[in-house]
Order: C-alpha cells, then sequence, then structure tokens
C-alpha cells in the first residue's frame, strides 16, 4: 500500500474550516511584569500554557507538596483502599508538637482521627501534622508515602520535581518547578474533583479550633476563585497556586517566590484578569462532526466522510476564533473496507503562522468493498489519478 502522505486537493483545502466567514485582527497585548521568580498561567482544558517566566526553574516547593498529598488521598479514596469515615491513631510521628511555628491541625498522640478530618486539616487548614498521619495511614511510613508521591510525580509528567516529605517543610533534595506545579494543579482538578471541591471551603474547625484558608483570593469577589493552595517557607518566598473559572474557560496560575502573602495575591489576580480578557477556550470540533469527504478505492461507495473522533478544544486568543483554519493531510491512500474510527491522517490547526493544534483524522462511517467490476474499474482508475 501507498504509504507516502497526501494533502488534500486544493479545492478542499480552501473550503478547511475556517470557523467563521468573517476577519478580525485582535491584538494581544504582552503579559505585564509579574513580581515571582517564577510563574505559569495554563489553560486547564487543554492544558497550553499561555504564560510563563522561569517555568522550569528549580524551587523548594513549600506547602505545595500538599497538592499532591491531597492529590494521593483522593485516588485512595476512589480505589477503594480507605475510606472517609477510617479512625488513624495519630503516631508519635505526626504529632503536632513535631512542628513548632508551622501550620498545624492541633491533632496528639494517641487521638483518633477520621480521615475526613485528616483530609480537610490538610486542605484548607495546611496541617503538617495531618500529613503524616494521612501519609502513615495511606504508606505504614512516611518515607513509604514519599515514593508514592515521586511515583505519581513520574506517572503525571511532572519532570522537575522530587519530593521528601509529605508536608513541604524544607528537605533537602525536594525541589519543582512553576510548570510542574501547573501540572499537579491540572491532574488534581481532572482526576480527583472531589478534592478539588474542599479547597474552595474558606474555614475548618477541629478539636474547638478555627482556621481559616490561607488563599485569600477565595474572599475577592471580582473572580470565581475556587482554589488551590498557598505555601511559604523563609527558604522558597511566598507561593501561590490559584484555579478560577469565568464561562468556559478555566485558568491555572502559579506564582513562585515572592516577597509577601499580599504579593502572591496580587500577583496571581494580574495573570488571572490578562488571562481572562485576552484568551479564551474554544470548542473548535466536536465528536463526530464532519470535516470532509475523500475518495476511497475499491468500496461500495465513492467517498468516505472524515472527521474527529473526540472534541477538539484550543485555547485562543480573543478576537481570533474565526481566523483558525484547518488543513489535513492522509497517512495513506484510502482503500475498502475501512471500518468506523479508523485513524487515517492529521488535522493541524493554524492561527496565522502559528500552529495551535494538531488531532487525529478519522472515518466516521464503514465502508465496505465493492463489487468485483467496481474494484477492477477502481484499480484501473487509480493507476491514473495522483495517489
Amino acid at each position: 500500500m501507498n504509504s507516502r502522505k497526501i494533502l488534500f486537493t486544493p479545492l478542499v483545502a480552501m473550503v478547511a474550516f475556517l470557523l467563521s466567514v468573517f476577519t478580525v485582527h485582535a491584538v494581544t497585548p504582552p503579559v505585564p511584569p509579574v513580581n515571582a521568580r517564577a510563574y505559569v498561567m495554563m489553560d486547564y482544558t487543554t492544558g497550553h500554557i499561555i504564560a510563563s517566566e522561569n517555568a522550569d526553574e528549580l524551587h523548594g516547593p513549600a506547602s505545595l507538596v500538599k497538592m499532591m498529598t491531597s492529590y494521593i488521598i483522593g485516588r485512595e479514596l476512589q480505589n477503594g483502599r480507605i475510606a472517609l469515615d477510617d479512625t488513624v491513631t495519630v503516631s508519635q510521628n505526626a504529632w503536632a508538637r513535631n512542628f513548632p511555628g508551622s501550620s498545624l491541625m492541633f491533632i496528639e498522640v494517641g487521638r483518633e482521627v477520621q480521615v475526613e478530618d485528616l483530609n480537610r486539616g490538610i486542605i484548607i487548614a495546611s496541617g503538617n501534622d495531618a500529613c503524616v498521619a494521612m501519609a502513615e495511614h495511606i504508606a505504614g511510613t512516611e518515607d513509604g508515602f514519599v515514593n508514592l508521591m515521586n511515583a505519581y510525580a513520574r506517572e503525571l509528567g511532572m519532570t522537575q520535581t522530587v519530593f521528601s516529605n509529605s508536608h513541604g517543610l524544607t528537605s533537602e533534595g525536594q525541589q519543582t518547578s512553576a510548570r510542574d506545579m501547573a501540572i499537579l494543579a491540572r491532574a488534581l482538578i481532572r482526576d480527583v474533583p472531589e478534592q478539588h471541591a474542599l479547597y474552595s471551603e474558606r474555614e475548618f474547625t477541629f478539636n474547638g479550633i478555627r482556621q481559616y484558608n490561607r488563599n485569600s483570593l477565595l474572599w475577592d469577589r471580582t473572580l470565581n476563585v475556587d482554589g488551590l493552595k498557598t505555601g511559604y517557607t523563609r527558604e522558597s518566598g511566598y507561593h501561590l497556586v490559584t484555579t478560577a473559572t469565568e464561562g468556559d474557560t478555566r485558568l491555572i496560575t502559579v506564582v513562585l517566590g515572592t516577597a509577601s502573602e499580599t504579593v502572591r495575591a496580587a500577583e496571581s489576580k494580574k495573570l488571572l484578569n490578562y488571562g481572562f480578557r485576552f484568551f479564551e477556550t474554544v470548542k473548535a470540533y466536536s465528536a463526530g462532526e464532519k470535516l470532509a469527504s475523500q475518495r476511497i478505492w475499491g468500496g461500495s461507495v465513492d467517498e468516505i466522510a472524515l472527521g474527529t473522533g473526540e472534541d477538539v478544544v484550543v485555547t485562543l486568543p480573543r478576537g481570533q476564533r474565526q481566523n483558525v483554519r484547518a488543513n489535513f493531510v492522509l497517512d495513506r491512500s484510502l482503500e475498502a473496507p475501512l471500518a468506523a474510527g479508523e485513524h487515517v491522517g492529521t488535522v493541524n490547526l493554524t492561527l496565522g503562522d502559528e500552529d495551535i493544534a494538531s488531532f487525529p483524522l478519522v472515518t466516521l462511517v464503514e465502508v465496505t468493498q465493492g463489487g468485483f467490476f467496481k474494484r477492477i474499474m477502481d484499480s484501473i482508475r487509480k493507476s491514473f489519478s495522483d495517489e
């Protein structure tokens, strides 16, 4: 079978999927200066990095580590290996007195605490003691839990991150990057939505002690912020991972190494306002949508409908949706029989000179072989065609 790539004919390519007939040229200004050692802004739905600086620079993660701890708790709950009403006996290692001057849930040795309370104590109150208690409950020891954390980091593609404890207090070798924290935040929202929902809660009371969520943007009425996590150590500075929605767009921002709590909130808000004002998440094509018909040889019909097997969603500058173009390439000449859903090529979306997305081109219907004489005639015609 001929394996050369075949471009669609100019006529089909001209029809090639303008998302609108209008032409609008919007100007997207540069990202405003961000007062942080590193930052990333990501479109949650597509994973596209809209803006970044020093995205892969290494930093101490501080309490952002707890995002991975809560991610694992969520996965363990989903898999049925633990339950919210499980009782955890607080060990000497998890005792609050082991972490003086740090964020705590204030649990005591020998006390029995339910997983549900420890989980909320980690997410809302940022309790270091609760992290150790849950780490031991899940993996037997905190060291065993750290191995699990690093395994999940590799699975998620967090290539710059190494964990060495469950809570984020300064520890030799513990490191991350702004990009990796955005990857983790996206996974947490996507994979364990029940956990993500807790990140929007503003306060938590345990043992008569009320504590407030340190993410001050949860109180900002100009933004629809519903997470995620703050972090601070003297060595790392002030961190904040934030997510917010506007319409169909959800953004994730990460700022690392800012000068204060006020600055980390202000810089995160600056990024979110910029992102929502100048970018949007757009569904370019729906699953099963017909994009073109293409010649098929030796089939019961002469043409086969081609399209996408899943929704195609892209991140675009606002006002540019109508200027997106699609061009596509076949992997091979199409010959019957072909089943519905077969991958036969690639569609490339472009905006101006920039490639913005690629996705598989698939058959939308089944085409069976034609009769004997149809196959003979198509074989002759194909020999004189350009394919």
